[in-house]
């Protein structure tokens, strides 16, 4: 009937997306449309009639219209906001762990600094180089190096003679909970590490006479399970919009799901060009 191919087309004249979609939405309404029209007849209603009546209660072509449209808009919002918001899970995920690398290295480079400061290098006079004992005053100038290092849990200082070990073959090990530190700052080290604390012994000049041992937040170990979670969410967004894009094409099956859940971009690479060699091959 001409008159319900004319108001269908009028519906959706103005809807942009996949035409194949458009296409079945189309036909599954004037479906719907000429079954309203047959009842219609059979009770009676002439063929005018009955098409006027189906076309009034299906809601009119203005209502149908907006509707229509904004279904179709909706959609298209759907899917922009999970593609933006997995977006933004990526980048602020890469920058948090970026920033959790810099201050670790930061924190790690200040650790080093204080030790440095402590007992010396072949470049720079420590407070205990060439001392044989810690003076108050010493302790009182590592106090003033490792009090703003918020980082340093604590810091022990170990006769280097008292700690070192050199076996026959000439190889060098350090063993701290054999000794007794002379000089300690902050709690007592822990008997079992926590995942987010790192252990580190310096022995910055091998001539030297002290062993500085710190304990550190290591926030290093944070970055894993950053990674974990932000890359974890960002790639369950981004699989969601590949696969709206997939079904609005008309080309989604668990393949491809799998494709962008595992491959993700290049899962999605993959698919996009693999459907405009197939579209090329079918204009052509």
């Amino acid at each position: 009937m001409r008159e319900i191919e004319t108001f269908v087309d009028s519906i959706y004249q103005n809807v942009g997306g996949n035409k194949k979609e458009i296409q079945e939405l189309k036909d599954e309404m004037k479906g719907h449309l000429l079954e309203a029209v047959q009842e219609l007849k059979l009770e009676g209603k002439s063929e005018q009639e009955a098409v006027e009546i189906s076309i009034e209660r299906f809601g009119g072509e203005k209502e149908m219209r907006s509707i229509v449209g904004q279904l179709f808009k909706a959609q298209k919002v759907f899917a922009k906001r999970v593609l933006h918001i997995a977006l933004s899970f990526f980048v602020l995920t890469s920058v948090i762990i970026g920033v959790l690398w810099a201050m670790d290295e930061e924190d790690m480079n200040e650790n080093w600094s204080v030790t440095e400061k402590i007992i010396g290098t072949e470049k720079t006079v420590g407070i205990l180089e060439g001392k044989e004992t810690i003076s108050e005053d010493m302790k009182e100038e590592i106090d003033a190096l490792v009090q703003d290092k918020n980082q340093i849990l604590n810091l022990q200082v170990y006769k280097m003679a008292d700690v070192k070990r050199v076996t026959e073959s000439g190889s060098i090990s350090y063993h701290v909970d054999e000794a007794t530190p002379v000089y300690r700052i902050g709690k007592s080290p822990s008997d079992e590490k926590d995942w987010m604390l790192i252990d580190l012994g310096y022995e910055v000049n091998d001539n030297n006479t002290w062993f500085v041992q710190m304990e550190s937040i290591k926030l290093f170990a944070f970055i894993p399970f950053v990674s974990m979670i932000g890359f974890a969410i960002y790639a369950t967004l981004f699989t969601i919009w590949a696969t709206i894009n997939a079904y609005h094409h008309k080309r989604l099956n668990v393949g491809w799901v799998f494709a962008f859940a595992f491959l993700n971009v290049i899962g999605y690479l993959i698919y996009f060009s693999i459907g405009k060699g197939f579209t090329s091959k079918t204009i052509s």
